[in-house]
């Protein structure tokens, strides 16, 4: 059996493509990424990194990031990818938390990372002030391996209880090159992917989901479509054009499919397509049930983490005999837990824990990696939801008042933070509430300073504030105002007791 790593289909073919830039029709192929990821290889290690290290990417959706994922991979070396979207701050606060030594950056995201971060910086694609080029460094560099050369991981970041992003670190890395791992393993043996495999990537590379389903296709000698950004039309051409197999999604991009005009849904050549999955975000079960009646039998759906912790999936088939499930967990029990750890009987709401070999730390918070974990070493995402009598398991709520908008994670606390400094502003609320398009969308409550005499102006002039201090995507979507927010004894925002009519 080969190892399962993209340089052996770069020895044995080497002018297969490894990834194909759906928009332009650019190709890598493995032979190429394999020489390029080698190279940069050699220069990280010439400047220091040695195993263990860690290294950060700021890039937009391109060809140019496998080979730089690969080359820090194949290196023992931590990759955090980092959302371009986030400010420079945000930026900042990643790659200092991270300890990230190198930083490669593409020349229209580079401008985003502060001068002071990172030792080595190379910028992909032009030029940067206070970077090299990724070009020159990698010209002088060996196309063939370094010595020593054994497997990285990655390093998400998601945000962590106030707000700041946290890191979620697997235990270590320096396994051989090509050692199998788990995420694999399902990729291959419930998706379907191979070595013929044409995989969609229509979402930012920097979520760990379109990386980590990336990277295990060229583990298996497969080709990786990417998109610069998702747009409806433009993901049923590149499925026509590329015959794509295989492609992964968030709910909100099916809903955003089925919005289309009927001449826009039949008029592309979709038989290629054998497995439509999606992930990120719960689902209606309407949407669900609408996408299968439109391409067949071919909607998978799977419920997971970064954390590794539960694994569930549910195919179309019983998707529609389970409206709503996120499926049966493959990987560790699931049991669902009251607020003293008390098992509950089937059908009822509860946390979610999933018993699991698995172990990990949120990098520098060993408060909130001691609460990922019970007493009887099972691990949680912080869901509520509950278990049917076949093992079905349903989600019904968030410990956290996390809101997923799109398949994004964001954060009340952090747009509340950044909301209250307005001077016009003595208190505030963020929630979510629902979004025929994004699945949630960000809403905040506002007790105003002054009685607001033009709303709609005011709440133009809050959102400008909010843009200027955090990423776009996590400010809100709408504001309304209220009197006085309803607050504990304690201090905390009792969000039960807004008024329905401001949460709706």
């Amino acid at each position: 059996m080969p190892i399962q790593h993209p340089s052996w289909f770069a020895g044995t073919d080497p002018e297969r493509p490894a990834v194909i830039a759906a928009e332009t029709g650019d190709v890598v192929t493995y032979g190429q990424m394999e020489a390029c990821s080698n190279q940069l290889a050699h220069a990280l290690r010439d400047r220091g990194v040695e195993v263990g290290g860690h290294v950060a990417i700021v890039m937009e959706n391109r060809v140019e990031y496998f080979a730089a994922v690969w080359g820090a991979m194949r290196s023992g070396l931590y990759v955090t990818p980092i959302n371009w979207h986030l400010s420079a701050a945000e930026i900042e606060y990643v790659i200092r938390d991270s300890g990230a030594e190198a930083i490669i950056a593409s020349a229209g995201c580079a401008p985003s990372v502060p001068a002071v971060a990172g030792r080595i910086r190379l910028v992909v694609g032009g030029t940067a002030e206070g970077f090299e080029s990724y070009d020159e460094v990698l010209a002088g560099q060996p196309t063939t391996p370094i010595d020593g050369e054994c497997e990285g991981n990655w390093m998400f970041y998601s945000s962590g209880t106030t707000g700041k992003p946290k890191g979620i670190k697997p235990p270590a890395t320096g396994e051989p090159l090509g050692t199998p791992t788990g995420f694999v393993g399902l990729v291959q043996l419930l998706f379907g992917g191979r070595e013929t495999t044409r995989y969609l990537s229509p979402a930012p590379l920097y979520h760990a989901a379109p990386s980590g389903w990336s990277t295990a296709i060229h583990r298996l000698g497969g080709t990786v479509v990417i998109t610069e950004r998702f747009d409806p039309v433009g993901f049923l051409q590149a499925i026509e054009r590329h015959r794509v197999t295989l492609t992964q999604v968030v709910p909100t991009h099916m809903v955003r499919l089925l919005k289309l005009p009927d001449a826009d849904r039949t008029r592309f050549d979709l038989s290629s397509l054998e497995k439509l999955v999606h992930a990120a975000a719960p689902c209606p079960p309407d949407v669900k049930r609408a996408m299968i009646e439109w391409i067949g039998l071919k909607v998978h759906e799977y419920y997971s983490g970064s954390e590794g912790a539960g694994f569930c999936v549910i195919g179309p088939e019983d998707a529609l005999t389970h409206p709503g499930s996120v499926g049966r967990s493959l990987l560790g029990t699931a049991h669902i837990l009251d607020e003293d750890g008390t098992e509950l009987p089937l059908r009822s709401e509860g946390q979610i824990w999933f018993e699991t070999p698995n172990r990990f730390e949120y990098h520098g918070d060993r408060e909130k990696t001691a609460a990922a974990f019970n007493e009887r070493g099972w691990s949680s995402l912080g869901d509520v939801g509950w278990l049917d009598e076949d093992g079905f398991l349903y989600l019904t709520d968030r410990i956290s008042n996390m809101i997923i908008s799109g398949g994004v994670n964001i954060y009340p606390r952090e747009v509340e933070d950044a909301l209250i400094g307005h001077p016009g502003v003595v208190d505030v609320a963020v929630i979510g509430v629902k979004d025929p398009e994004m699945g949630e969308a960000v809403r905040a409550i506002v007790q105003p300073a002054e009685p607001v005499i033009d709303e709609a102006a005011f709440e133009r002039e809050l959102v400008e504030f909010c843009r200027g201090r955090i990423a776009h995507f996590k400010c809100p979507r709408s504001i309304v105002f209220i009197d006085e927010l309803p607050r504990l004894q304690t201090g905390k925002i009792a969000r039960r007791l807004l008024p329905k009519s401001l949460t709706a």
